[in-house]
């Protein structure tokens, strides 16, 4: 459909009470898969407005909105926060906190912008809600918990979303990063990587430190396979091909003069491409279990913590949106990006039925950030803290013009 200019008049009250739930969002964060406060929050604000609501995959939130016959289209926000010690001076700072799955009590922030995609997913709810006159058909809006964890689109998945909600024919979802405010950042075809994280326990022989011939030692087993791994990429990956793999962790023993039993260490891998994943995660494995061997320790036990989809944008999908955005936004705006290596469960809502999807970037910075000696701070960071305008008003109108230009228009 043609989209007009009108539908995306944001009145001051309208601003208003945008960066009031933007405020709010940001003072109460909470973390992945525990979001019950924010999903009433968001369910309240959509009953509100007249949408067909209900909860799904535990703590997210569906809304649909039918507007006559037409195509139906989806849009997808995440809601979940982090365990980290906000430091942003903001006088809406979170002071909340949450509980870890291992009981432990952690400070909690909306330290990935989560907070800005709901309240763009409910400021567009609304805007859409007040001109039916200008488009027809239905859009679905998919308030999403425990992304960070890559277990709410799964959860939502399984707990029967697409047998609930209308099928869509293509879904949209963006992020607020460390860019330039008031532009966007898309990619046709892959656009972030696929993530592969695991936890390996080392098991070997504790003996007194003086007795070394008593032990096997975990310690040592276990920075051999850290220093090993090493060469995965940098002697098994193509040169022409992309892979990143991080140790994150390792713990081992309680005393120095004392060696353990076992030790364990956890690591993320990040690839593009499912034969570069399969080779990673292949050579890991044989690793892992060769350096065992080679120590006379039994076999180490690797433990999934979880794996994120390939995000993917339709080629075809992506280049009709880049059009549509550059026609709202302004050509300038508009920036195509090559692949970043963050990661995203949002492709398996679409993969879950067989619809293509488009996953973009919006900045959250303005140009004076950029001109200092030191970057702004980026998503993860104590420190995030997108500007509040032009940021907000850009997401509204990106993912306005996403449903707009597939829904149809009124007969």
């Amino acid at each position: 459909m043609t989209i007009t200019s009108d539908i995306f008049g944001l009145s001051a009250a309208h601003t208003t009470d945008m960066h009031d739930i933007y405020k709010h969002l940001h003072a109460h964060p909470e973390l992945s898969m525990q979001e019950t406060r924010t999903a009433e929050y968001i369910r309240e604000k959509l009953d509100g407005l007249g949408l067909e609501t209900f909860l799904c995959g535990g703590t997210g939130v569906v809304g649909i909105l039918r507007n006559g016959d037409g195509p139906v289209v989806g849009y997808r926000a995440d809601t979940d926060g982090l365990p980290i010690q906000e430091d942003t001076g903001l006088d809406f700072a979170s002071t909340a906190t949450g509980t870890m799955p291992d009981g432990a009590v952690v400070p909690v922030m909306h330290g990935c912008g989560h907070d800005t995609h709901i309240t763009v997913g409910l400021t567009a709810a609304r805007l859409m809600t007040e001109n039916r006159d200008a488009w027809a058909g239905t859009a679905v809006f998919i308030f999403q918990p425990g992304e960070e964890t890559a277990a709410g689109a799964k959860a939502m998945v399984e707990d029967g979303l697409w047998d609930r909600a209308p099928k869509p024919a293509v879904i949209y979802g963006q992020h607020v990063w460390p860019g330039l405010a008031g532009t966007v950042n898309l990619s046709k075809g892959t656009a972030m990587a696929m993530a592969d994280s695991w936890k390996v326990t080392v098991r070997g022989k504790q003996s007194h430190g003086s007795q070394p011939e008593q032990s096997i030692d975990p310690i040592v087993l276990g920075a051999h396979m850290v220093v090993r791994i090493q060469t995965i990429v940098s002697r098994q990956v193509h040169p022409m091909k992309s892979a990143v793999v991080t140790i994150g962790t390792f713990h081992g023993g309680l005393k120095e003069n004392i060696i353990p039993a076992s030790a364990e260490f956890t690591l993320n891998v990040r690839t593009f491409d499912h034969d570069v994943r399969d080779l990673v995660l292949g050579s890991l494995r044989r690793i892992i279990s060769a350096e065992a061997a080679a120590s006379g320790a039994p076999e180490p036990t690797i433990e999934e913590i979880s794996s994120f989809p390939q995000c993917y944008n339709d080629p075809a999908s992506a280049g009709d949106l880049m059009t549509a955005l550059a026609e709202v936004l302004g050509k300038d705006a508009v920036l195509e990006t090559p692949p970043v290596m963050g990661s995203e469960d949002f492709g398996l809502l679409a993969e879950a039925i067989g619809v293509p999807s488009v996953y973009w970037f919006f900045g959250g910075h303005p140009q004076e950030a950029f001109d200092g000696e030191h970057p702004p701070a980026g998503n993860h960071s104590p420190f995030f803290a997108p500007v509040i305008e032009p940021t907000l008003t850009t997401g509204v109108r990106a993912a306005m013009t996403a449903l707009l230009s597939k829904l149809g228009t009124p007969a």
